[in-house]
């Protein structure tokens, strides 16, 4: 299995991006610079943040390196002073070889504590007159407020004394300042120490995209004090789309357009980067890289051969502009010679990079990849207790259709428990279509790209008995699979269902006799084996759908599956009247009115039956 937490290795060819990253604040000397790091959910943001902040491990006498999570502190901590602290801190730890220095850091904490005070109080001015807090801190300091309020400064101080001794360890010695100044101050102090140091200040912050709304606006603000001094560096990882949406409802009611919220964050950031998506040969290494990790963690590749495999690749990939392509021959190169598992799998990575790529449900994301490799992998676990041999080819190909074509692979398990052997000769039709270009595949698979390539992608599952692999996928929505499933009363009615030509009260108490399980069981199964002698073109080839959905509303979205491989070229307007009142054909009625293929009678009957 693989952890979904930010790393510092790279499988992705993003170190020369954090070098660059690096070489900018490097170059910058004593200017300041922010660096904003963007990208959805899961492309790589706190991973390439890592990496950046990693390339500053061995110059410790150069740079004072702080990493802030705002996230950690939602609901615990004001944003902003907690950032302000660490920061503080930080510089405090730098000064304590110079008696002279750790006094100037000293002095910049107790300015910290003052702002965090300020906060704390809420009358900022009054606070700043008299050294109390003035407003409510917990509601034990209203008493203090009220004094404050009747401008009793005396009043005020005189019960200060009798805070409680957590309020009293922010107070400093007070003196009448303005906030502006006070906050001038704290950036002149914290510019003079830095300087004194001769070191530069790097603040990487992350998980912004993680905080509420409030809490991302703290601790933008709370950058904002500290923002573009000069031997200071800001790395600020967050998806731009998220900060835009938490700064309009900051600004709620005030009719902010997106314009002014996009440049809310921007005028924060120096030098904007997006973490590049990973491109066809990434989405191979990465996935190649992933597998040989899994070997090398379970003993089965040596950490030389590992660390080998991964330096070549990063070798092809940063060459890939020269036409130098991650293709099968190079990932099998990376398999020690003999290994046929990981040969295998290095063919795997191959087979899968394309469609994980094309998805829009993965679009190669290195987290969702991961996702998706530890589902695949658990299930391979789970079939060694259960005594089910089965690869983790087939198990990869299942997945892919249950992640990123749900209704479909749905729609297929139905399929498998309407036949006896698990085979569904829909889907043999269908893969053996995709092979011939410009064939037409049958009519429950649609003619999306996708579908066509994840039908040609190997191993075929047309001729393969699927009960064990749906087995396997339990936490879909199919669950029952095979004959043996039918009680007495279920093939009772699957043969009651098979020969049905009306309705009848007779065939109604057998479908409540059933159940509600068996019912739907059976009407899976009478409609598989009525296949071969459907027409499409009479209502009463209807009545194994409509007659236990009628008894049994609950059996809606799997009559509604088996009704969604109708060829629509040949359907007729009786069909149409008869699906009208079923509620769980609602859909279909409508997929068939889009569909261009659908003949234009059928169209004007549905249109007819909506309006």
């Amino acid at each position: 299995m693989w952890h979904d937490n930010e790393t510092s290795v790279d499988y992705v060819n993003f170190r020369l991006v954090a070098k660059a990253c690096a070489e900018l604040i490097r170059n910058s000397g004593e200017e300041p610079v922010s660096i904003g790091i963007s990208g959805g959910w899961g492309v790589g943001k706190s991973s390439l943040v890592r990496m950046i902040e990693s390339e500053f491990e061995s110059e410790q006498e150069k740079y004072v390196v702080v990493t802030f999570n705002p996230w950690l502190y939602q609901g615990f901590e004001d944003a902003r002073t907690a950032l302000l602290q660490i920061v503080g801190d930080a510089v405090l730890k730098q000064a304590k070889s110079s008696a002279t220095l750790l006094d100037k850091a000293e002095g910049f904490l107790k300015r910290i504590n003052l702002l965090r005070l300020a906060q704390l109080g809420g009358e900022v001015a009054a606070t700043l007159v008299t050294g109390v807090p003035v407003g409510v801190i917990g509601k034990s300091l209203s008493a203090v407020a009220d004094a404050i309020g009747n401008e009793s400064i005396s009043d005020g101080l005189s019960a200060a004394k009798e805070l409680p001794a957590s309020a009293k360890g922010l107070l400093n010695e007070a003196k009448p300042v303005s906030l502006p100044q006070e906050i001038q101050a704290l950036r002149k102090s914290l510019e003079e120490l830095l300087k004194e140091l001769d070191i530069t200040l790097i603040v990487f912050v992350d998980d912004l995209d993680r905080c509420l709304p409030k809490t991302t606006i703290a601790t933008l603000e709370a950058i904002r004090l500290l923002l573009f001094l000069r031997r200071s560096a800001f790395v600020l990882a967050a998806d731009d789309t998220f900060i835009r949406g938490a700064v309009r409802v900051h600004f709620a009611g005030t009719g902010i357009s997106d314009d002014i919220a996009t440049n809310y964050f921007d005028k924060l950031i120096q030098i904007p980067l997006r973490v590049p998506r990973l491109g066809a040969n990434e989405t191979k290494a990465y996935i190649a890289l992933l597998f040989l990790e899994r070997a090398l963690r379970a003993g089965k590749l040596q950490t030389d051969a590992f660390g080998l495999a991964k330096q070549r690749v990063e070798e092809r990939l940063r060459e890939t502009w020269k036409d130098k392509h991650v293709d099968l021959a190079f990932l099998e190169s990376l398999a020690p010679n003999g290994n046929a598992e990981l040969a295998a799998m290095m063919g795997l990575s191959e087979r899968l990079a394309p469609l994980l790529l094309s998805s829009s449900a993965v679009q190669s994301n290195p987290r969702l990849i991961k996702r998706f490799l530890n589902t695949i992998f658990l299930r391979k676990a789970l079939a060694t207790p259960q005594g089910i041999d089965i690869d983790v080819s087939v198990l990869a190909k299942w997945h892919l259709l249950e992640r990123c074509e749900e209704d479909l692979a749905n729609a297929i398990g139905e399929m498998v428990s309407s036949v006896n052997d698990g085979r569904v000769q829909t889907l043999k039709q269908a893969e053996d279509a995709a092979k011939e270009k410009g064939s037409r595949l049958p009519e429950a698979f649609g003619e999306k790209p996708f579908v066509r390539e994840w039908l040609q992608l190997a191993p075929p599952l047309g001729d393969y008995d699927m009960r064990a692999l749906l087995h396997l996928s339990r936490d879909s929505t199919v669950r029952d699979y095979g004959t043996d499933d039918l009680s007495a009363e279920g093939k009772l009615l699957r043969d009651s269902l098979v020969a049905a030509r009306s309705q009848s009260e007779a065939l109604d108490d057998k479908i409540r006799t059933a159940g509600e399980r068996q019912a739907a069981l059976a009407m899976a199964r009478a409609w598989e084996q009525k296949r071969p002698a459907r027409t499409w073109q009479k209502a009463e080839e209807l009545y194994v759908l409509t007659e236990v959905c009628r008894i049994f509303p609950s059996a809606g979205p799997r009559a509604a599956a088996l009704l969604g491989e109708a060829p629509v070229a040949q359907l007729a307007p009786g069909l149409v009247f008869h699906l009208k009142s079923s509620v769980w054909a609602a859909e279909s009625l409508s997929k068939w009115l889009a569909d261009p293929n659908t003949p234009t009678q059928i169209k004007k009957v549905i249109q007819q039956e909506q309006n």
